[in-house]
């Protein structure tokens, strides 16, 4: 359930996209807390059988310990100084990006390259999905251009993981991030929307 890249060229670039991408992120450090929201098990659609389902709940037992975002922080997770959430449609929540794990083209669902948070109340935030992540290539390189200028050629085909093809290709979210395939998988807090939706309507920012 993994694809490798292990072109030392390519590894080099990525290498250069992810630190780039670390300029636009700030380190913070909020409080310890679990989700207590999940209610049942979250892989309730039908497009995910029983090998999607074997493979959540090994991500599940392989990122329990990130309900302590202390352990996710000590492990390389860097916070993101922003919530996102879209009126109307709903959130993703704070981004935690891995840059090590960013920074080959390799995907395993047991060791995703983000970690998203929501926010309680009293300020503590708690997990409620992963993020896969994996940039585009293109010249070997990746591809910086902006929302309207997309990369002339396109080296690497989209990784699949849970047997779903992951969104994208699509421009950076933020200063710094390369043009990239992402999925989402809300394992830790169900979504009305869809397991492997973009935004969960019960994700609101504070």
């Amino acid at each position: 359930m993994h694809q490798k890249e292990t072109d030392p060229r390519k590894r080099t670039a990525i290498l250069a996209a992810a630190s780039a991408l670390l300029v636009a992120l700030s380190l913070g450090v909020g409080a310890v807390a679990a989700d207590e929201t999940l209610n049942g098990p979250a892989c309730v659609e039908s497009e995910c059988g029983n090998t999607c389902q074997n493979w959540v709940y090994a991500t599940r037992r392989h990122t329990a310990k990130y309900l302590r975002e202390s352990v996710a922080l000590a492990e390389g997770f860097v916070a993101d100084p922003f919530c996102i959430a879209v009126p109307g449609v709903g959130g993703m929540g704070i981004h935690y990006p891995n840059f090590d794990r960013m920074s080959d083209l390799e995907v395993d669902a047991r060791f995703p390259e983000l970690l998203l948070y929501a926010e309680r109340p009293d300020g503590g935030r708690y997990l409620v999905a992963v993020e896969y992540f994996a940039p585009v290539l293109s010249d070997g390189q990746p591809w910086f251009g902006s929302a309207t200028e997309p990369p002339p050629t396109v080296d690497n085909p989209p990784p699949v993981l849970f047997g779903r093809t992951f969104d994208g290709p699509m421009p950076g979210h933020a200063p710094g991030m390369p043009w990239h395939y992402d999925l989402h998988a809300w394992i830790w807090k169900e979504n009305p929307a869809g397991l492997f939706a973009q935004f969960n309507p019960r994700v609101q920012c504070r």
